[in-house]
């Protein structure tokens, strides 16, 4: 289970970049979507990732609070 995690948080992590990315791109009126650049000339591998990205956030949101050591109850309550 935890290598699921870890492969899911990378690929979020990619995500995250990326979408970032193509955000800024956005306001300097440039095209900064890292995914295209890389596998732009291979549509379905490109649109795998995509899938790949969203399944990952799927696990995380799903799997999060179990896994996360500030999100569980005992962390919750040492914290206040």
């Amino acid at each position: 289970m935890k290598a699921l995690h870890v492969i899911s948080f990378i690929l979020v992590v990619i995500g995250g970049l990326n979408w970032g990315l193509v955000g800024l791109g956005g306001f300097a009126g440039a095209n900064w979507n890292v995914v295209h650049m890389i596998l732009g000339s291979w549509p379905a591998l490109e649109w795998i990732v995509y899938v790949l990205v969203g399944l990952g956030a799927l696990v995380l949101l799903f799997t999060h609070k179990k896994d996360c050591r500030q999100c569980s109850a005992g962390a919750m309550g040492s914290a206040m």
